[in-house]
């Protein structure tokens, strides 16, 4: 099998512009929403204060509230030992009709065994009592330090303060609200139009560390005015969720509390479900979002895209893809900008893939072939691996040839600062 394939190359070049492009209109959008230019949702209001919880003088509590007409889904954590808030949103979703989210900051409300169930009912108690609707409308979600019991005092007497503080456009309040160890709020506000109509969509989300597909240390909470049944919206947010946050990794921890919600007001009258191009934006628009934890990652100083084709299913795909993207070596050599390609090598190789020919197998570093034919590609220098180290964004693509299955999974680099910022999160 010879190195030069011209036709595979220039294939390969076309999966990296299209990349770029994707990122670049990230990048444009998340400007946009630097800006402050949200859209409303009709039939959502958003409120975020100040209660201590953690942290004096910080937003740490927020409360959005939803029209009863609305459908709402979750999705949540496949960690054991979820956090008390996510087993009580999981029963609550199938008891009633969901009107407000209530999210906490600063303590997860994990590992708090029955204390921390009966902090969390009680707060959903309060906020019902307030709003006037029933205990199980409210869902509850928290993150921050495991283990810690929720000062409930603190967020009863908040309530009231939140409930007058509504406001249809204060997205940016909503996402620094929920921010633990986050360097920047994450927001993504867009209109996504077909030829039977236009949607409005906002979301917001969390979440640095503590990031690995089956959701993450993660909390990301989406809105949108159109009309989908229930039944359908639990089946579309579960395919949007495996195309978007279960392709995102930081460390390889699932955390106790990771939820992604998704609200359809139906207030355009535009059902999603069957229009392509609607479900096509929307999954652009849960790509986008969890591109921007990626590029917040505690300590991150490079994104890094890891691409595996040539696969013969998506399941090998995948345990290559994250083999990579979790691997603290090649982490590290990236964060170094060294380009150890022989550790992904080496990882490609214990992934457990059955009968691989390491003879069809190909890396490619950006634009630069570095293996082929079981070892280095001749014309591969040094010089050149180093160039497409040396970028903030790196694109790592595997070619398995053994099949047409591929891939993508989005992380980052290993830094000194990760380990700071974690050796020191409890302090």
């Amino acid at each position: 099998m010879s190195c030069v394939r011209a036709v595979q190359v220039k294939n390969i070049k076309l999966v990296v512009e299209s990349l770029s492009e994707h990122l670049k209109r990230e990048r444009e959008n998340s400007v946009k929403a630097s800006d402050g230019d949200f859209l409303s949702i009709s039939g959502v209001r958003v409120s975020a204060v100040k209660s201590g919880i953690k942290v004096r003088d910080r937003l740490d509590l927020v409360v959005f509230e939803i029209d009863e007409k609305s459908s709402v889904a979750g999705v949540f954590t496949l960690n054991k030992f979820c956090a008390a808030p996510v087993q009580i949103a999981k029963e609550n979703l199938l008891r009633g009709n969901a009107r407000y989210f209530l999210v906490n900051t600063g303590y997860a409300n994990a590992g708090t065994g029955k204390l921390g169930l009966k902090a969390a009912k009680n707060c959903c108690s309060k906020l019902a009592e307030i709003t006037k609707v029933a205990e199980s409308s409210v869902i509850p979600f928290s993150t921050g330090v495991i283990g810690e019991h929720l000062p409930v005092d603190k967020v009863l007497s908040a309530l009231p303060a939140a409930i007058n503080g509504f406001s249809e456009v204060d997205w940016l309040s909503a996402a620094r609200g929920i921010m633990t160890t986050d360097t920047q709020p994450k927001v993504i506000s867009r209109t996504i139009r077909s030829k039977n109509g236009s949607i409005r969509v906002t979301g917001v989300a969390k979440g640095s560390g503590m990031i690995r597909p089956d959701m993450a240390t993660m909390l990301a909470f989406v809105f949108c005015d159109a009309r989908v049944a229930p039944t359908d919206l639990k089946v579309l947010l579960a395919k949007l969720v495996e195309g978007s946050f279960n392709r995102i990794t930081v460390d390889g921890d699932t955390s106790t509390n990771d939820s992604c919600m998704l609200v359809a007001t139906g207030a355009s009258g535009i059902e999603i479900v069957g229009d392509r191009e609607l479900e096509d934006g929307l999954g652009v628009f849960f790509t986008d979002l969890a591109i921007a934890l990626i590029r917040d990652a505690e300590g991150a100083t490079k994104f890094v895209t890891v691409s595996v084709d040539g696969g013969e299913n998506s399941e090998e795909c995948l345990r290559v893809a994250y083999a990579i993207s979790e691997s603290p070596l090649v982490k590290t050599a990236m964060f170094a900008s060294d380009p150890n390609w022989g550790r992904i090598l080496a990882v490609i190789g214990r992934s457990d893939i059955e009968d691989l020919d390491i003879d069809a197998v190909e890396i490619m570093l950006g634009g630069t072939r570095v293996v082929c034919d079981g070892g280095v590609d001749p014309s591969y220098t040094e010089t050149l691996g180093q160039m497409e180290m040396a970028e903030k964004e790196v694109a790592v693509k595997i070619s398995l040839g053994r099949g047409t299955a591929k891939e993508t999974v989005f992380t980052s680099d290993l830094s000194v600062d990760y380990v700071k910022i974690n050796a020191d999160y409890r302090s």
